[in-house]
């Protein structure tokens, strides 16, 4: 640790906003001063969207997802994620 950080008490959260906004966290902290932590119970948000489908399509999306025993939701999902990384 460089430098020992004193916070101030903070009247509203747009005076602390201004604070962390101004402050360079490097003249505090030295990479080992950090250790690894894990959140194992965090998950993704996630977000409602509407979307319009021809009845084909979800008619065949909920098939396939019947085959494969997963929720067509998730089928449909998953299917995005490949299309977006591959």
């Amino acid at each position: 640790m460089k430098k020992q950080l004193k916070l101030p008490k903070f009247r509203n959260e747009d005076e602390e906003r201004d604070f962390w906004a101004k402050i360079n966290l490097t003249d505090y902290f030295e990479p080992s001063d950090f250790k690894r932590v894990s959140f194992p119970n965090l998950k993704p948000t996630s977000r409602s969207i509407s979307i319009r489908l021809p009845e084909y399509l979800i008619n065949r999306l909920k098939e396939r997802a019947n085959e494969i025993d997963i929720p067509y939701q998730s089928l449909i999902k998953t299917y995005l994620r490949k299309a977006l990384f591959e």
